[in-house]
C-alpha cells in the first residue's frame, strides 16, 4: 500500500477584472477497492460557492459560483490517499470472454451504451482496420490482445507532450505519427470500440516516482489513460502511454464517454476578449 499526497493547482491570470462564470471542477479522486480517499481539501481564489453533486458516471463534480470581479483565478486541492492496486494484478475474466470475439450479455450490452459505439467517424474503416491488426486468431486470448493493442499504440507514435487544449481524433494521430497521454488514450479506446469493446477514458494523476514513465514528471503530473469492460475482470486499467495493465501507479478522478468530459477545470468569464493572460498547472504527487 502506498500513501500519497497530491496537491494539484490551476492558475489563471487576466490582464483585468473579468465576471467569471460558474465553473466545473473535476479534482476530487475516485474512491474504489484500490483507493481509499483519507482527507481533501479544496481552497479556490477569490472566494466562491462551491455545490457538490455526481455526474452521470458517478464522478464527483463541484460547481463553484463566483460574485466579484477579479484579476485572478486560483483553484487548489490537496488529496491525501491509500493506493492499495498492485503492479501485476489477476484478472478472474468470464470463461465466456476469455477467447475474443465474444459476446456481451443483453444486460451489459444495454448497460454499456455507447461506450461500445466509436466516437469519431471512421468512414473508410482505417481505424478498424489497424485495431483489427492486432488480433492474432479467430478466437484469440482476449486479455492478450487488449494488452497488444495498448503496447501497439506507443509501437505507432511517439510520444509528446503538448500543453495547448484539445485532444486529436485517432485517424489524426495515425498521420501524425505522434501525440500526448490523452491522444494515446483516445486512439486506444477508439481502438477497442471499433472491435466491439465497451471502454471509457481516465483522467487523473501519474505517480512516477523514478521519472522513468512516459507523460510524468518525478514529482507526478496529470494523465489520461483506458478502461476495457470485460465480464468477470469487470473494468480493466489500461496506459497505452506507459504500455501498463493495472492501476498501482494510478490515481483516477473521472471516468467518460469522451475526453472532454473529463476535463479537470472548464469554465468562462464575461469580459474583453484579449483580457485572458495566461493559465498554470502545477501537480505534485509524493
Amino acid at each position: 500500500m502506498a500513501r500519497l499526497f497530491i496537491r494539484h493547482r490551476t492558475s489563471y491570470r487576466y490582464r483585468q477584472p473579468v465576471s467569471l462564470e460558474p465553473h466545473r471542477l473535476m479534482l476530487r479522486p475516485r474512491e474504489s477497492c484500490d483507493v481509499r480517499l483519507v482527507a481533501f481539501d479544496m481552497t479556490i481564489t477569490p472566494a466562491a460557492i462551491v455545490s457538490w453533486a455526481h455526474d452521470v458516471f458517478g464522478n464527483a463534480v463541484a460547481t463553484a459560483t463566483f460574485t466579484d470581479k477579479t484579476e485572478r483565478l486560483v483553484i487548489e486541492t490537496v488529496a491525501e490517499l491509500e493506493l492499495e492496486a498492485v503492479a501485476w494484478p489477476v484478472f478472474d475474466i468470464a470463461a465466456s470472454a476469455i477467447s475474443y470475439p465474444f459476446r456481451y450479455s443483453d444486460e451489459e450490452r444495454i448497460d454499456l451504451g455507447a461506450l461500445v459505439e466509436p466516437l469519431d467517424a471512421d468512414p473508410s474503416g482505417r481505424l478498424r482496420d489497424w485495431a483489427q491488426a492486432f488480433v492474432a486468431g479467430n478466437p484469440t486470448n482476449t486479455l492478450s490482445l487488449l494488452k497488444d493493442l495498448s503496447v501497439g499504440v506507443p509501437g505507432w507514435i511517439g510520444y509528446q507532450p503538448r500543453d495547448e487544449e484539445g485532444t486529436q481524433t485517432p485517424l489524426q494521430t495515425l498521420d501524425r505519427g505522434w501525440g500526448s497521454c490523452r491522444d494515446f488514450a483516445v486512439l486506444f479506446v477508439e481502438a477497442a470500440r471499433s472491435l466491439g469493446f465497451g471502454a471509457r477514458i481516465i483522467s487523473g494523476y501519474l505517480h512516477n516516482p523514478e521519472g522513468d514513465l512516459m507523460g510524468g514528471k518525478i514529482d507526478g503530473t496529470t494523465h489520461a489513460w483506458a478502461e476495457v469492460y470485460i465480464p468477470g475482470a469487470g473494468w480493466i486499467t489500461f496506459d497505452p502511454t506507459n504500455r501498463g495493465v493495472g492501476g498501482f501507479n494510478l490515481v483516477p478522478v473521472a471516468v467518460a464517454r469522451t475526453i472532454d468530459q473529463a476535463a479537470p477545470v472548464a469554465g468562462s468569464y464575461v469580459g474583453n476578449l484579449n483580457a485572458f493572460e495566461s493559465m498554470t498547472v502545477e501537480v505534485s504527487v509524493s
